[in-house]
């Protein structure tokens, strides 16, 4: 049997896998605090979701803020169950570097976990500044290749530090992957394989035609829960925008995600 057959195989024991693990707790509202910061919000803003999977709780809650939330996702039997769920067919079937929508028609673009799997994140990101309106914010958040662990977690692959492992040692895992033991990848089709810093997401959106970016410490509130709840995160979080020094270090350990704009 030809080695890429196996990928097809892949695929469906992807879909498998993350219909039954697909996370269902979303940080909607926190978003939706930092979008308020960044533009303001009339009723009814158009927005896109990148990647919502089979359980759309992401939608579902930004349509309870009000929001037009649409979809889109490259697997079709997501793309079935995320419309059921929706009662709606709100979702439609395209990946990250072809989104099916006109230029310029959302305000708000929201790709969590999404571009490390996708194929050129360039690409992808290039499409989501195309499909913005001017003056509009895209989230993208990521997993961080800078995070430090004390037990090696690394938010996608089953092997300790991977994200601290050179680049032709990743390669060769993800061959692994592939081909021989999906289970290191959580059995997804199209594993991890970009790897980002707060600072490299910043200039793929520069290359891409986005102006200004921000960080979530730069825009969430100290009320939030995430922050609320410790001692230490609200003590910190007053540092780190003191001065660019300190934001560049908090960064360093916490910058997996960027709120990217579009000029007017």
């Amino acid at each position: 049997m030809p080695l890429i057959d196996s990928y097809s195989e892949l695929e469906k024991r992807g879909a498998e896998y993350y219909m039954a693990h697909q996370p269902t707790e979303t940080v909607v509202p926190r978003l939706v605090q930092c979008f308020r910061k960044l533009l303001e919000l009339g009723k009814n803003e158009p927005m896109l979701v990148i990647g919502c999977g089979p359980k759309p709780q992401t939608m579902l809650d930004f349509a309870a803020f009000g929001f037009d939330v649409v979809g889109v996702d490259p697997i079709a039997a997501y793309v079935a169950a995320a419309n059921a769920a929706l009662q709606s067919r709100a979702v439609r079937l395209g990946d990250a570097e072809h989104l099916p929508f006109e230029d310029g028609t959302v305000r708000l673009v929201v790709m969590e976990e999404v571009i490390e799997h996708v194929d050129s994140p360039l690409k992808a990101t290039q499409e989501i500044f195309r499909v913005l309106k001017p003056g509009g914010v895209a989230y993208i958040s990521t997993n961080n290749r800078l995070h430090i662990s004390l037990r090696g977690d690394n938010g996608e692959y089953r092997i300790p530090f991977f994200n601290w492992f050179p680049k032709v040692i990743k390669e060769s895992y993800v061959y692994w992957h592939m081909h021989r033991d999906p289970t290191l990848g959580n059995f997804a089709p199209r594993p991890a394989v970009h790897w980002f810093c707060y600072s490299e997401l910043c200039a793929l959106g520069r290359q891409a035609g986005f102006a200004l970016f921000y960080s979530m410490l730069d825009l969430v509130d100290a009320s939030d829960p995430a922050i609320a709840k410790s001692q230490a995160r609200r003590m910190l979080l007053p540092i780190a925008r003191s001065n660019p020094w300190l934001r560049g270090f908090a960064l360093v350990q916490f910058g997996r995600a960027v709120f990217m704009h579009k000029r007017c």
